[in-house]
């Protein structure tokens, strides 16, 4: 398990009413606690990480360079590029949208929310798989 996938699970844990979390994959072990404080508040999340298998060796990522702008995730949650299963996506790469048209769904905490194009251009690239977590301020489309 990857430090991006601890802290998806750390942000999902912190937004929701769970005190405690137990994750076992593999070789390691994930154990999330929170302590209710006397007021009754969430006190900060207590990650502990225990048996962790040996990180393999780490190669450097080419990451593609896109020379658009960047429209970013307002907030964490599940990325979904068409509003149901059986529906057509909201863009595609080619695509010409405009300032206001809806390009995808982030679902976070049961609620759908459409997140719209923040600038008029075409779809240069989508940079998240249908169905994937996203992170907070975490880049999911270039617009040219």
């Amino acid at each position: 398990m990857d430090i991006k996938q601890i802290e998806q699970i750390i942000a999902l844990m912190e937004a929701s009413s769970l005190s405690e979390l137990d994750i076992s994959e593999k070789d390691s072990r994930i154990v999330l606690k929170r302590e209710l404080t006397s007021s009754q508040a969430p006190a900060p999340v207590q990650v502990t990480q225990a048996q962790a298998a040996p990180a393999p060796a780490a190669k450097p990522e080419s990451k593609p360079k896109h020379s658009g702008h960047l429209v970013k995730s307002p907030m964490v949650g599940t990325f979904y590029r068409s509003p149901s299963p059986n529906s057509p996506a909201f863009v595609e790469v080619g695509q010409t949208v405009k300032k206001g048209d809806v390009v995808c769904i982030i679902e976070a905490m049961k609620m759908m929310n459409q997140i719209e194009a923040d600038k008029s251009g075409v779809i240069e690239a989508i940079l998240i798989e249908d169905g994937q977590p996203v992170e907070f301020d975490q880049a999911i489309f270039t617009i040219v």
